[in-house]
Order: structure tokens, then sequence, then C-alpha cells
């Protein structure tokens, strides 16, 4: 039991099955997608009537001898060591990539915006935003395919944080029947930068009808 995607799902279950919660539709963002997918590939789909990934960090981020298409190690150590060092410099580094704060500053984020995401990260455990880094590298691979419910991926294309080439793009193919909405030139930050367009696409999915299940 630690910071990683076995037990955020087992926290999910219970919270579902206390609660008996029933039809349910699961968003998550960035590293929620991970909670989202394991959930769904741990405990079913009984109480779950569909999913929304949001710049999502499945299938597989690292890059191994069987996926090829991931990201270097050293990258996500790297992450690490900065962390360690420095949270604070690190937390600004990474609001600039989430945001792609050079080119969207002044006009899809305020700099108001930007430092209440800024502070939100440095009042959260420094151990946990340690941990989430070796969290990102799980495998979700075995996941997908239990998931029998419509899912519904939106990323943008310019995606400084989970590239959309090694995620959404991979992803869909992944998943049957699943659906990739494309945000052109939109960060990794969507629910803030591209909420209109965000907001949409959930509420045209939430209203489509189920499809069947095989």
């Amino acid at each position: 039991m630690g910071y990683d995607y076995d037990t955020f799902a087992a926290d999910l279950d219970v919270l579902m099955t206390e609660l008996d919660l029933r039809n349910v539709i699961l968003i998550g963002h960035s590293m929620g997608t991970g909670e989202v997918t394991r959930y769904l590939g741990a405990y079913g789909s009984q109480r779950v009537n569909r999913a929304i990934l949001l710049a999502p960090l499945a299938p597989f981020l690292l890059q191994t001898a069987d996926n090829p298409e991931g990201v270097e190690k050293s990258l996500f150590e790297g992450f690490k060591q900065a962390i360690i060092q420095d949270r604070f410099a690190y937390l600004t580094q990474f609001c600039n990539n989430f945001f792609n704060w050079d080119e969207n500053k002044g006009r899809l984020v305020s700099e108001e915006a930007y430092r209440a995401h800024w502070d939100i990260g440095a009042r959260a455990s420094a151990k946990g935003t340690h941990d989430s880094v070796d969290a990102w590298l799980t495998d979700f691979r075995g996941d997908l395919p239990q998931i029998d419910v419509p899912v519904l991926i939106v990323q943008g294309d310019k995606d400084n944080v989970l590239p959309y080439a090694k995620t959404g793009q991979r992803l869909q193919p992944m998943l049957a029947g699943s659906r990739l909405i494309t945000l052109k030139g939109a960060p990794h930050g969507i629910p803030w930068t591209n909420a209109d367009e965000v907001n949409q696409a959930i509420m045209e999915f939430i209203g489509a009808p189920t499809m069947a299940r095989a």
C-alpha cells in the first residue's frame, strides 16, 4: 500500500461500495485518468456507466523493450531529483509545462490562475509529489482489455506533460469503441485552458446512447 494506482483504485472501490454508487460516470484528468483506468481494470464496470479520460496517462509511459514508444526512465529520475533539491522550483517548471505558459499566458490562463495552481502544488504532500513520479510509470496495458464501457478521451496535441503521441493517440486504438477528441494546440491543463470545449465534449458524450456491451 502506498502512493500507487493499486491503492488509488482500492480507495475508489471502497467509496463506490460504501456509498452503493451505481450508473456512475467516472471522469479523470492527468494522474486521475490512471485511477479510473486501474479501477475499471481491477474492479470491473458493474457500477460504472461510462468513463472520460482528460489528458490521459495510459497506456504506458515508460520506455521498455516491449514499449519502445515510451519515455526514457532517466527523465523521470531527473524529475525526482529536482523535487528533492527544490520542490518549489520544480513546481514552477511543471506549471509552465502544464499550461504551455510562454504561449498561453494572458490568453488562455491568467497569472492569478497560474499562481493558484502553483499554490495547490506547494500545499500538497512533498512525499506525494515525489512518489507520484513513480506512479506515472504504471503499465496500464493489462487493464485496457477489461474495460467494457464507453470511453471518451480528450487531449491537446501540444500536451507538454503527457505527450499526446505517447498517450491519448496510442490509447484510443487500444480501447474498442472509444472516442478521441483532439484539441488543436491545447496544453495539458485543458480543464482550465479549454474549459468550454472540454465541457461540451463531456456533455455530448454523457447525452449519447450507451453502447451495447460485448
